[in-house]
């Protein structure tokens, strides 16, 4: 050995995919409220940055160019889906889901049947600089608006999600799992 180090080769973007896969269907489901919905969103979006490699810049964040994929997919599923019906009562969406049998699972129900009435932009918000860990920054190039636009959608959707699980002000939400105690956080936001 000389003590000299070679440079570390790149991941293949193709091989690096497949570590965000969890990540993306995580962001999926919290965009299309199904899982069967989730998977199909995830496979087009992964369809869709595999035919377009050639435009991903080695040496920038695949994580969230693969989201920006996933999340403009979804909404131009959206636009052509406006005359499907809506539940905007979740009647159909309790049904997808067992009664929990504990403390915990009890936590997380109320959890996402209140999360699941806030508006896309405010799940998507949430999910991008809470449980995903982005800043908002990456947030904002990620969504297209405003630094301080996905502050306030931010700031918004967790005063909304802790008046619909009934919480005082300054009380913390006890969930059963990282994620969902992310998105309740302030804290969980880092700043860039």
């Amino acid at each position: 050995m000389t003590g000299t180090s070679t440079p570390a080769t790149p991941m293949d973007p193709r091989e690096e995919l497949a570590l965000h896969l969890p990540a993306m269907r995580a962001f999926a489901i919290s965009l299309t409220r199904n899982v069967a919905a989730a998977d199909d969103l995830v496979q087009d979006a992964i369809v869709k940055a595999w035919s377009s490699f050639d435009k991903f810049e080695p040496g920038t964040n695949m994580r969230a160019w693969l989201f920006t994929i996933l999340r403009n997919t979804f909404y131009s599923g959206v636009r052509k889906r406006r005359r499907d019906v809506a539940d905007p009562e979740g009647v159909h969406t309790a049904t997808l889901f067992e009664k929990p049998a504990h403390d915990g699972k009890l936590a997380l129900n109320d959890f996402m049947v209140a999360f699941n009435q806030l508006s896309p932009v405010h799940r998507e918000v949430l999910i991008l600089v809470g449980a995903s860990g982005f800043s908002y920054e990456e947030a904002a190039e990620m969504t297209g608006v405003a630094v301080g636009t996905v502050k306030s959608r931010a700031s918004r959707a967790r005063l909304r999600l802790a008046e619909l699980l009934g919480l005082e002000e300054g009380e913390e939400f006890v969930g059963s799992d990282a994620a969902t105690m992310a998105v309740m956080s302030r804290s969980a936001i880092r700043a860039a």
